[in-house]
């Protein structure tokens, strides 16, 4: 069961979004932006520890994160867990319920989050009015199944210390786009389990590599946040591509 509701917010208009206004997504036609509008049924906040999207549930509901951290995770009958992926600001979650007829996995907020809500009844309404649109969000899907699968040849094919290496890589990539790294350091509200569980290691493996990283002066993880002293040796420990910068959709 979801561990908290989220509650209700005064509804933020799309024109004075503050997502839009960073260089990683692309701007948003008058027409688009009117259509989102109307698409937009409010917004709720969740607390750390809310559960967004529950496995085997079937929402009504899709989101965009507009602002805090969650993550997608799938769990065994005995409890095990395996993180999916992180959702960050601009992410859309809950494309999965309105294609099939539950959610095959959950979502949990990490931290406060304020979360864009939209009808899972009334997506057909924006594949059919704008086809711009609906390839945006055929796009964000992509991109989230191309993330899964990093994961999977991380898990199948990457050395514990490559794991760790590219993960924490990542996810500095995908913050600094968002203005939130300052200088080279980066906030982080998971924790050593949750890089675990995404990873397929232990904890005492997973703290004994970060440790490593530490020692070869990669990196320093001190309280709730992570600094990337060598971005270059993770790069190459991890084997770690990055893609060319472009503005990415947002809806």
């Amino acid at each position: 069961m979801p561990k908290k509701t989220p509650n209700r917010l005064k509804q933020t208009s799309c024109t004075k979004c503050t997502l839009k206004k960073l260089k990683c997504f692309r701007p948003l036609e008058v027409g688009e932006i009117s259509f989102l509008e109307r698409f937009k049924t409010g917004e709720f906040v969740a607390e750390p520890g809310a559960t967004i999207l529950l496995e085997g549930s079937s929402s009504p509901h899709l989101f965009t994160v507009l602002s805090g951290w969650a993550f997608r995770y799938k769990t065994l009958h005995d409890g095990r867990r395996q993180i999916l992926n992180f959702a960050l600001p601009g992410d859309f979650i809950g494309a999965q319920a309105s294609l099939f007829k539950e959610m095959q996995h959950s979502v949990e907020a990490l931290t406060s989050m304020v979360l864009c809500v939209f009808p899972r009844e009334r997506m057909w309404e924006l594949y059919s009015q704008f086809p711009e649109l609906a390839f945006d969000l055929t796009w964000l899907i992509a991109r989230s199944e191309r993330m899964l699968d990093e994961t999977l040849l991380s898990v199948g094919q990457r050395s514990a210390l490559e794991r760790v290496a590219y993960v924490i890589l990542h996810l500095f990539h995908r913050t600094k786009e968002l203005d939130l790294v300052h200088g080279r350091s980066m906030k982080i509200p998971f924790t050593q389990q949750h890089i675990a569980d995404a990873l397929g290691l232990s904890l005492v493996h997973t703290n004994k590599t970060l440790r490593t990283l530490t020692e070869r002066r990669c990196l320093r993880w001190k309280g709730n946040a992570i600094e990337i002293l060598d971005e270059r040796q993770l790069a190459e420990i991890a084997f770690y591509e990055r893609d060319e910068e472009q503005s990415r959709p947002i809806i």
